[in-house]
């Protein structure tokens, strides 16, 4: 035995083979899953120049406001060249409304339309959208078939298990779907219930595979490493893994996993050089698309996670804390690369995503 192959588990077969969504060539089995406020235009990019990428998927837009043109929905739906193969999230109850969605977004740069059926957060869920359509087989089944029909594209649908433990929709929900064309599932381990608590079900998971005769199944939740990857397509049968929180806590993990496909092992850590180099580049593809104001705003979101990864002087982190402005940004990074990190640059380490706080039903 190796090495690598005592250190990480091995491939599984399915890893190494070709993925195609509805015609469409997906070159590797690992996802960016969408994040609200986080997985932009600018960050997608970044990601995607480390390579090992397979589909990056847009933040949930809603139907309505995208085709009144409202410039937020604009925005999160905004995409460019080299952001392929990319599925643009939409939501909504209104079929006609969802009809004129997709058909923008297809005219405006989606490969695949991925329809939200799994956010469990109240403003979506109150106006019918999201977890809510999970309760209503008929009318989510007529949903997205109107979307299949307008899209002209593939169409998936990003689901949780069910509402509650007790009425786990997934699998007929996914049955339904293929048999009206739908051209592939993600499926969140988790009810809505749940919301982000508790662990994955991969049992669940796993069901909605069997429920499906040929359609590829993309298990999302509690990705953050390669074991974790590894033992999630090998439990649940899965097509693909949608990974979220995993690469906001670590950027190079799409190319760790594909060295790991193509190897048996991830290759070397990114260097501290390559973590500034990255947190750059995403600061500046911000800086491009939205401006100084927004993208000092956008970055600091994410400040604390690029401290935890760059392990920078906390002096450095303090400055950048309230950043204004390119040129402080620009000065504090190049003092941070003369000063280097304080501590052993980390592998994984664990993000926290603010989400609603107390019970899923007063979200």
């Amino acid at each position: 035995m190796s090495a690598a192959e005592s250190l990480y588990p091995p491939v599984p077969p399915i890893a190494r083979q070709p993925l195609a969504i509805g015609g469409v060539s997906v070159p590797s089995r690992f996802f960016l899953a969408p994040l609200a406020g986080y997985t932009s235009l600018a960050f997608r990019l970044a990601v995607r120049s480390l390579g090992g990428l397979g589909l990056a998927t847009t933040d949930l837009v809603n139907a309505r406001s995208l085709i009144e043109g409202r410039r937020r929905a604009l925005e999160l739906s905004e995409t460019g060249p080299g952001d392929q193969p990319l599925s643009i999230q939409i939501y909504g109850h209104v079929a006609p409304e969802m009809d004129q969605a997709a058909r923008h977004v297809a005219a405006n740069g989606a490969t695949i339309v991925d329809i939200n059926m799994g956010c469990p957060v109240r403003k979506v869920v109150r106006i019918g959208g999201g977890s809510a359509l999970m309760r209503e087989i008929d009318a989510a089944v007529e949903l997205v078939s109107t979307v299949v029909k307008a899209a002209g594209v593939p169409v998936t649908v990003k689901m949780r298990l069910g509402w509650d433990s007790k009425t786990l929709s997934a699998p007929e929900l996914a049955r339904a779907f293929e048999q009206i064309g739908v051209a592939g599932v993600v499926i969140h381990g988790r009810t809505r219930a749940q919301g982000f608590t508790g662990s994955v079900n991969r049992e669940g998971i796993k069901a909605v595979v069997d429920a499906v005769d040929s359609i590829p199944v993309v298990a999302n939740g509690d990705v953050r490493t390669i074991a974790e990857a590894a033992s999630m397509l090998e439990e649940t049968g899965a097509a693909a893994v949608s990974i979220g929180r995993g690469a906001l806590a670590n950027p190079f993990f799409f190319r760790q996993l594909d060295h790991w496909v193509r190897t048996g092992d991830p290759g070397p850590p990114p260097s501290f050089e390559d973590r500034l180099d990255f947190m750059s580049t995403h600061f500046h593809g911000l800086l491009e698309r939205r401006g100084e104001h927004f993208a000092c705003l956008q970055f600091r979101k994410m400040l604390k996670w690029y401290y935890h990864f760059t392990r920078m002087p906390k002096p450095f982190y303090l400055e950048l804390i309230n950043l204004r402005s390119s040129e402080l940004f620009d000065r504090v990074v190049a003092q941070v690369r003369a000063e280097g990190p304080t501590s052993p640059l980390p592998g994984h380490f664990e993000v926290h995503v603010p989400v609603p706080s107390g019970p899923v039903e007063a979200w």
